[in-house]
């Protein structure tokens, strides 16, 4: 897709929303020993925002879409709170993996215009740090922290893999 920033990011945040709410949310992976394993995949909304975009609108989307999760999941603010809190480390995970030449502020992170293992590192980062502070949101107390670290690790491998099927996918350019 290429055109307008506005509508491709519009029409990303309601399509990435319906699958998760509609979709994902019926699927239950487990249960894995103790854990039942659920799929995020609303988070690649975040990660796709053209690099141009501003910080605070950037905080701005992700409070929206993780409200809009909130919604659907009757959770009173969590995946809001995880989202903003992705939205924020962003620029961070960005900066550390820049590459060489740095990045084109009109283009956006995506597999097409970086590569499938820039992509994987930059997808993978961010989901593990969007579903640790999720799960750490969820429970509330450090006393169940081996119980957060491998929710975050089973939950983030596979929503790293249903992440990286939809960009092989649909292949966006930004």
């Amino acid at each position: 897709m290429t055109g307008n920033p506005i509508l491709i990011n519009s029409l990303r945040f309601i399509i990435l929303l319906f699958l998760q709410v509609l979709v994902l949310k019926q699927i239950s992976l487990g249960p894995i020993g103790p854990y039942f394993i659920g799929i995020q995949v609303y988070p690649l909304f975040i990660l796709l925002l053209p690099f141009r975009t501003s910080r605070e609108l950037i905080l701005l989307l992700a409070f929206a879409m993780g409200l809009a999760v909130d919604l659907f999941y009757d959770s009173p603010g969590v995946h809001a709170g995880a989202a903003v809190f992705t939205a924020f480390v962003r620029p961070a995970i960005l900066r550390r993996l820049e590459p060489r030449g740095g990045y084109t502020v009109t283009y956006s992170p995506t597999m097409r215009r970086y590569s499938f293992a820039w992509f994987w590192r930059y997808a993978a980062f961010m989901l593990v740090f969007h579903l640790l502070f999720y799960f750490s949101l969820e429970v509330f107390t450090p006393v169940f922290w081996i119980e957060i670290l491998v929710k975050t690790l089973l939950t983030s491998l596979v929503s790293l893999i249903f992440v990286l099927i939809l960009m092989l996918i649909f292949n966006p350019l930004d």
